[in-house]
């Protein structure tokens, strides 16, 4: 058994990651267009009709491009909470088969489990995931603006890490391309990561768990991987820790896919196809997915239900109003590319 994670792109103008075991097959946001996320699946042997879902963690374009095709109109179930569903409702005036969670809580899809928690960035109601796997945790940060204890804590038992790495101070600060305000909200406690906040946070994070940290959301205009990379294990090596790996991201083309595994010698990086996935049609082979614990189905669910766990206990859902930066939300750090959603 595993778990398989690929980057299938990420920076300022995308972001989606796609991940497998051999229950579940899930994307984590869909920011790129319909047919590109179709043609990245692609290379890793995979359609967006054989998906359980996609998790969204907040409405900005970058992270939601694709869903109007890949969500509402192939029906794959959207994993989002309420204000960020009525966000995304709203700006694709689309129709999904949508599973409403309450931020902070935790909810099972096939094999795995997802938390959720509130991170800090200028969005209604954004959230990070942690999911939870029998062969390894993997967390995802991206869109923050600082990353506070709460958010830390909730990442720690990630063996895999996707971290948020926008940009570099000095770079920001000499672009001529953005106005003063977009690089205030950038530099903003609501807004983005820097180079060196990502290495701290890293660096907070080092366990004999932690292996692999995936530099995400690198701007194209005010970053360099390679200057990201040195800050982080700059950061790092403070620690003495020398077997994190580090993995850049970027918004062009897929990483290699990471297989992570309970058993050493069955882990890789490089590998382009995963474990043999069944037609959803295959009623022999079929999973049926548990439900959400104090989730809200907003559509009949593809597949039935079994009866649902008591939740644990819930944060509140928090009533967020936007930035006055909001209308700025397509740029993320950079301008935002026009796709058509196909």
């Amino acid at each position: 058994m595993s778990i398989r994670l690929t980057i299938l792109g990420s920076g300022s103008r995308g972001n989606c990651a796609y991940l497998e075991t051999e229950g579940v097959r899930l994307l984590i946001d869909a920011g790129f267009s319909g047919k590109r996320i179709r043609e990245r699946l692609a290379t890793i042997g995979r359609t967006p009709e054989t998906l359980d879902g996609i998790l969204l963690t907040h409405e900005h374009s970058d992270h939601t491009m694709g869903l109007k095709v890949i969500a509402a109109k192939l029906g794959i179930p959207l994993y989002a909470n309420r204000l960020t569903l009525d966000a995304v409702s709203s700006q694709t005036k689309a129709s999904f088969n949508s599973k409403i969670f309450h931020t902070g809580q935790s909810f099972e899809i096939g094999d795995v489990e997802v938390e959720t928690f509130s991170i800090p960035h200028d969005a209604q109601d954004p959230v990070g995931f942690l999911i939870r796997s029998s062969e390894g945790n993997i967390g995802f940060l991206t869109d923050l603006g600082h990353a506070t204890r709460m958010v830390l804590d909730r990442v720690r038992p990630a063996k895999a890490l996707v971290l948020e790495t926008n940009y570099d101070l000095q770079l920001l600060q000499e672009d001529t391309r953005r106005p003063w305000s977009i690089k205030q909200r950038i530099t903003s406690r609501h807004g983005h990561l820097s180079n060196k906040a990502a290495g701290e946070a890293a660096r907070e994070l080092v366990s004999d768990e932690l292996s692999h940290i995936y530099m995400a959301h690198l701007s194209k205009d005010c970053n360099d991987p390679a200057l990201a990379e040195k800050t982080v294990k700059q950061e790092i090596a403070k620690t003495g820790a020398g077997h994190i790996r580090i993995h850049r991201t970027s918004q062009d083309a897929p990483c290699p896919t990471l297989v992570m595994s309970k058993d050493p010698g069955k882990e890789e990086q490089g590998a382009t196809q995963g474990v043999p996935v069944t037609k959803k049609n295959d009623p022999a082979k079929t999973k049926v997915l548990k439900p959400t614990r104090d989730t809200e189905d907003t559509n009949t669910p593809r597949q039935p239900a079994r009866s649902p766990k008591k939740a644990p206990d819930a944060l509140a859902d928090k009533q967020k109003h936007q930035s006055f930066f909001a209308g700025l939300q397509d740029t993320l750090g950079d301008t935002q590319e026009d796709e058509n959603n196909d």
